[in-house]
């Protein structure tokens, strides 16, 4: 499992790279090795509004759909939309292929975000 130094990471394996007011998100590489080869990506339409927390959209592989989550809140400036033709990429890069990109509207919210070190201690206890 790869985990990224300079990333934030929810405990439902999404991470958030922060850029200024500004932050794209995607599922980890933990997250994909779970799912299996993705098969197909449902994202949010552009302007669209959300709180952390909420489904952002849905990644379904040969062995299940899982929601995706937002870890933190904000409007989406951009998705993605090379996912949709081809999902396999999150299995090849998870950390290049970011699903949305938001405009922050409360950045403390990232305090509540685990570093990369927190997160694979994250994952070892959750196995």
């Amino acid at each position: 499992m790869k985990v990224l130094e300079g990333l934030l990471y929810s405990k439902e394996h999404e991470w958030v790279k922060v850029d200024g007011d500004h932050a794209s998100v995607g599922i980890t590489d933990h997250a994909q090795l779970v799912l299996g080869d993705i098969v197909f990506v449902e994202l949010p339409e552009v302007g669209s509004v959300f709180n952390a927390g909420d489904a952002l959209g849905v990644v379904e592989s040969v062995k299940a759909a899982s929601d995706v989550y937002t870890p933190i809140s904000g409007k989406v400036l951009e998705i993605n939309e090379d996912l949709i033709d081809n999902p396999e990429h999150i299995n090849k890069d998870p950390y290049g292929s970011w699903m949305i990109r938001l405009e922050l509207t409360d950045k403390s919210e990232l305090d509540s975000l685990m570093s990369a070190e927190d997160y694979k201690i994250w994952c070892h206890e959750e196995e």
